[in-house]
C-alpha cells in the first residue's frame, strides 16, 4: 500500500513519479542509528548531521538544495507535515525507528497534493498502526558513553486499537561539548466505525544539546574534535495531537480529515557570544480531503479534492539581541484525477493553489539603537501536474510535466537595508518553476531496477547569499539529474543493492551563471549487501559515497571544493527468540571527513562540521 501518491491508501496508485518503498524489512536491514542515517540510503538523499549519534540536527536534501533543502525536502508522518513555519529543524527524535511500518519516498512530485515546500519531494514515514498484541523493549549501549533504552506496547481488538513508542537516549558525543540526550512517546489510537475510523495521532518529547559550533579551516585539520564554544546549550521540548477521522460512504466515495496542533518551546544559549534566546512555536492544522471513484467518458477514473489549512505563529524573546515575531496563515485547494484510458494506460493530471499571509515584527533594541520593524504581505501561487504511466506486469514507464513552489519561510521575512537598518523582506517573491521527467522499472523474479531522468528549472530560488548578507530570490537556476536504484537476490542468502543519484544543479543566468549551487554533489550512491542466514544470524554492510560539493555561501565557486566522502556501516543481527541481539559498527573505517561546510566572508576562511569517529553500537531487545 501507498499513501503518499494519492494521499489514500492505494495498492497501485499508477501516478507518473519515481516512489521508493523502504519497508519494514529493508529498514531492520539498514545499519543506522537514526532516522536521517537510514534515509541518506536512498537514492538521491543525502543526510547531512552537525554533530551526534541521534541526528537532532541533521538535514536531509532531495534533488540538490544544500543550505535550503529543509525548505524544499518535505517530511511527513502519517500524512503531518514536520517542517516547521520557520527556519527550524525537523524534530526527528519524534520518531522512533522502532516504530515504523515503511518509509515512502516520492521524488520531485509533490506540489500539487502537499504544495509549499515539496520541490525536492515527498518523504512520508508511515508507522504501526497494528492492532495486534504486542510488547517489546530495547537497551543500547555504544561508544562515548551512548545509552538507550526503549519500547514498544500494543493491543487491539474489533472496537479499536491504542499504539504507544517510548524511548530516552543519551551520549557524551565525539567533540567537546556535543553532549545530547533526549525522550519521547508516540503513538495512535483508534476506534473502528463500520466503514471507517476515528483516531488520534500523538507524539511529546524533551531534548537538549550542547553546541560545539563549527573549526575553522586550521582548528579543523589541527583539532576537529575540539570546540571554541565549550558553554553553548540548546534545549527543546514540544507536543503534536491529531485527532481525524477516515469514513468510506457507500463504495465510491472516502472522506478522510484532520486536526493538528503542533507546539514547540526552544531554548537557545551562546554564552561566548552573549546571546540568549527563548523561542515559542506553534502550528493549527485542518486537512480534510475526499476520494470519488467514477468514470470519466465511461474510463475507469479516481479524483482526490482537498484543502490544507495551517496557521502558524513563531515568536522570541531574546537577550543580546530585539524580541522578534512572525505570523503564517496558509490556505490552499487541490485536486488530482487519474484516469485509466486503457487497462495499461493511465492519465494523470492535478492541480493546486495556495494563498500564504505573512507578517513579521522587531522590537527596538537600545544597545544598537535599532529601530522597531514591521510588515506583512499576501502571496498567492499554484501547481498543477499532467503525466502519463504505461504499465504491464512486469514493467512500467511514465512521463510528466508540472510546476512548483514555495514560499519564503517566517525567518527569511526579517532582512536589513544597506545601512543595516532592519526591514520586513516581504518583496521576497515565491520561488516557482517546472519539473519535467521521465522514467521506469522493471521487476524480475529476482531483480529490480529503477530510474529517472528529470530537468528543474526554478526562477526566484529564495536563499542566503553570504555576499550580501542577506535572503534573496536567486537568478534561475537549473538542476538535471538521474535516478537509478537496483536490487538482485543473488540466493537464498545473498542480497545485493546498489543506487546512484547525478545531480548537476547550477545557475542559468545572473551573475553567478554556469556556477555550481554550492552544496551539492554531483555524484552519491550506495552499495549494500545483505546475508541471512537464519539462526546464525543476518548480517548487514553498506558503503555510502558522497562527492565533492563547493562550500556553503561559495556561489562564485571561487574557494575550492570540500572533499567528498566513503564511508562503511556495518550490522549483525542474532535472534534467539524471544531474545534479539544486535551490534553496529558505524564509520567502521573511522573516516574522517565533514558532511557540512561552508565559507564566511566575514572571517575569510573556510569552516566545518567534523562528523563523528568509528562508533560501536550492541542492543538488545525482548519481546514479551
Amino acid at each position: 500500500m501507498v499513501v503518499t501518491a494519492t494521499r489514500f491508501a492505494e495498492a497501485d496508485p499508477k501516478i507518473p513519479a519515481n516512489v521508493s518503498v523502504l519497508t519494514r524489512d529493508d529498514l531492520r536491514n539498514i545499519p543506522a542509528t537514526n532516522l536521517p542515517e537510514l534515509l541518506k540510503s536512498v537514492a538521491g538523499i543525502e543526510s547531512r548531521p552537525l554533530y551526534g549519534p541521534l541526528g537532532m540536527d541533521a538535514t536531509v536534501d532531495m534533488r540538490g538544495f544544500g543550505s535550503t533543502a529543509t525548505s524544499n525536502t518535505l517530511i511527513l508522518v502519517d500524512g503531518m507535515r514536520m517542517n516547521p513555519a520557520d527556519m527550524g529543524s525537523i524534530i526527528w527524535s519524534a520518531i522512533p525507528l522502532s516504530g515504523i511500518e515503511r518509509i515512502e519516498i516520492m521524488r520531485g512530485s509533490g506540489s500539487v497534493l502537499y504544495g509549499d515546500g515539496a520541490t525536492g519531494g515527498v518523504i512520508n514515514i508511515v508507522t504501526n498502526k497494528s492492532a495486534k498484541p504486542r510488547a517489546n523493549i530495547a537497551a543500547t549501549m555504544g561508544s562515548r558513553h551512548f545509552q538507550s533504552l526503549s519500547g514498544e506496547f500494543g493491543t487491539g481488538g474489533e472496537r479499536g486499537y491504542f499504539n504507544l513508542f517510548a524511548s530516552e537516549a543519551s551520549t557524551d558525543g565525539y567533540r567537546q561539548n556535543s553532549q545530547q540526550d533526549q525522550k519521547v512517546a508516540n503513538g495512535r489510537a483508534g476506534l473502528w466505525l463500520g466503514n471507517g475510523e476515528l483516531f488520534v495521532d500523538y507524539a511529546a518529547y524533551q531534548e537538549s544539546a550542547g553546541l560545539p559550533g563549527n573549526r575553522l579551516s586550521a582548528a579543523y585539520r589541527n583539532d576537529p574534535r575540539g570546540t571554541a564554544t565549550p558553554y553553548d546549550t540548546q534545549e527543546r521540548d514540544g507536543y503534536k495531537i491529531r485527532p481525524g477521522v477516515s469514513y468510506r460512504l457507500g463504495k465510491d466515495v472516502t472522506i478522510e480529515a484532520e486536526v493538528g496542533v503542533d507546539h514547540q518551546n526552544l531554548k537557545s544559549s551562546y554564552v561566548k557570544s552573549s546571546y540568549f534566546s527563548d523561542r515559542t512555536r506553534d502550528t493549527v492544522s485542518f486537512t480534510p480531503r475526499v476520494r470519488w471513484q467514477h468514470g470519466l467518458m465511461g474510463q475507469q477514473s479516481e479524483t482526490v479534492f482537498g484543502y490544507d489549512y495551517y496557521d502558524s505563529s513563531v515568536s522570541s524573546i531574546n537577550r543580546g539581541s530585539p524580541n522578534q515575531g512572525a505570523a503564517q496563515t496558509s490556505a490552499a485547494w487541490y485536486f488530482q484525477n487519474i484516469t485509466s484510458l486503457t487497462s495499461n494506460l493511465n492519465l494523470t493530471t492535478g492541480y493546486r493553489e495556495q494563498t500564504v499571509r505573512q507578517s513579521a515584527y522587531q522590537d527596538a533594541y537600545a544597545p544598537w539603537f535599532s529601530p522597531t520593524m514591521s510588515g506583512n504581505s499576501t502571496r498567492t501561487r499554484s501547481a498543477y501536474d499532467v503525466g502519463i504511466t504505461y504499465a504491464k506486469e512486469t514493467w512500467r514507464v511514465f512521463g510528466k510535466t508540472g510546476k512548483t513552489f514555495r514560499f519564503a519561510n517566517t525567518d527569511e521575512l526579517f532582512g536589513s537595508d544597506a545601512f543595516g537598518t532592519p526591514v520586513f523582506a516581504g518583496d521576497l517573491r515565491p520561488q516557482h518553476g517546472t519539473i519535467h521527467e521521465i522514467g521506469g522499472q522493471i521487476r524480475g523474479s529476482t531483480t529490480s531496477l529503477r530510474a529517472s531522468l528529470y530537468r528543474l528549472d526554478l526562477k526566484d530560488e529564495i536563499g542566503y547569499d553570504g555576499a550580501l548578507f542577506a535572503n534573496t530570490n536567486f537568478a534561475p537556476t537549473r538542476r538535471d539529474g538521474m535516478e537509478v536504484e537496483g536490487d538482485w537476490q543473488v540466493n537464498g542468502l545473498l542480497t545485493l543493492k546498489a543506487n546512484y543519484a547525478y545531480i548537476d544543479a547550477k545557475f542559468r543566468e545572473g551573475a553567478y551563471m554556469e556556477k555550481a549551487i554550492p552544496l551539492v554533489a554531483r555524484h552519491q550512491g550506495n552499495v549494500q549487501a545483505i546475508l541471512k542466514t537464519g539462526s546464525f544470524g543476518t548480517y548487514s554492510a553498506i558503503v555510502h559515497h558522497t562527492g565533492e560539493r563547493r562550500y556553503g555561501s561559495d556561489f562564485d565557486n571561487t574557494h575550492g571544493t570540500l572533499g567528498g566522502y566513503t564511508t562503511l556501516d556495518l550490522q549483525a543481527t542474532w535472534d534467539f527468540k524471544p531474545w534479539q541481539v544486535s551490534a553496529k559498527l558505524m564509520n567502521a573505517t573511522d573516516k574522517k571527513y565533514s558532511p557540512f561546510a561552508g565559507y564566511s566572508a566575514f572571517r575569510s576562511d573556510t569552516y566545518y562540521y567534523p562528523a563523528d569517529g568509528r562508533a560501536l553500537f550492541v542492543t538488545g531487545r525482548y519481546a514479551f
